[in-house]
């Protein structure tokens, strides 16, 4: 009887956090759910984001996906109408996939250079690559697809956007990071990014380094990277690395703020689990794309997407 008592107690507590949570691919709605209408109707007067979520690791699977949360700012674009085009939002949840050699990138005794197969983040390419195609085939213009991701998303995005350019019409990366907390653990504030980075390699290994250099390599040979970043400097995972992005020609890097505010207004994460709201300042700095306050960049993305349709 005690069982079955902890069970139901167990049952109850994760219950709302579950229900906060995305898991599969899908159109959404405005109010951070799946849309009812999952067919693209009047294809050539859509303008398809594809939404592209974070990871819990770098290079293995997982059955992560997105936080309602983070979705939240996109999700409030569904149904925005630009030159009488209207925006969908399709979240793509491709966490399941896993890099051919993750079982030796991260151990630095086992890892032998190169990386052998295909990484998870290529296969994250792979995978919109799929689905690019899947909506083109039903008469969306490459032009009103616009690529979005947060952190592992954003990263992938942007090597999306260096290595097939003119497969959609544009990107938008947020908080872009995949190789942890590099920015606080590696103390960057304090040693600068070049000591910074030797102490990822000393500690993380020549793998995982090499890696992540080589993939800000290909993105810095784009010609003309016309992606929207947003970066925040006191982001624990490449706040204060980011600066690289502004060397590409064609970047257009948003600074979203100093502190937890923005527009000098306190920024807030906002759900509702099992009908009940429930409101709390944002307290990761990695997360301010996905507050409230976050929309007050929604002009300046409509803007960036006008500019590309």
């Amino acid at each position: 009887m005690k069982k079955i008592f902890s069970f139901l107690i167990i049952i109850t507590l994760i219950t709302p956090v579950y229900a906060d949570k995305l898991r599969k691919d899908s159109f959404l709605n405005s109010k951070m759910g799946y849309a009812k209408e999952q067919n693209i109707l009047d294809p050539k007067n859509k303008i398809i984001l594809i939404f592209n979520h974070g990871q819990q690791d770098l290079d293995r699977s997982s059955k992560n996906c997105v936080w309602k949360n983070g979705i939240r700012n996109f999700s409030s674009l569904v149904g925005e109408k630009i030159n009488g085009k209207e925006i969908m939002v399709y979240l793509l949840c491709t966490d399941h996939l896993a890099g051919d050699d993750y079982k030796n990138l991260w151990k630095k005794k086992k890892f032998q250079p190169p990386y052998k197969g295909i990484t998870k983040l290529d296969k994250r390419v792979n995978a919109n690559l799929k689905l690019i195609d899947n909506f083109l085939e039903k008469g969306v213009p490459k032009n009103q697809i616009i690529l979005t991701g947060h952190s592992c998303g954003g990263w992938l995005t942007m090597m999306l956007m260096a290595k097939y350019p003119d497969k959609v019409g544009g990107g938008i990366s947020l908080m872009q990071a995949c190789y942890g907390k590099l920015s606080k653990r590696a103390k960057v504030k304090k040693v600068g990014v070049d000591k910074a980075l030797e102490k990822f390699r000393e500690k993380a290994g020549d793998g995982p380094a090499d890696l992540r250099q080589d993939q800000i390599n290909e993105i810095k040979k784009s010609k003309n990277l016309s992606v929207l970043v947003f970066t925040h400097p006191k982001d624990p995972y490449d706040g204060l690395l980011s600066d690289w992005v502004e060397e590409i020609p064609g970047v257009q890097r948003i600074v979203i703020s100093e502190d937890k505010k923005i527009n000098g207004k306190r920024c807030y994460r906002i759900g509702v689990n099992n009908g009940q709201k429930w409101k709390e300042p944002v307290k990761k700095y990695h997360d301010m794309d996905g507050a409230d306050c976050f929309q007050y960049y929604n002009p300046t993305i409509l803007k960036y997407i006008e500019s590309r349709i």
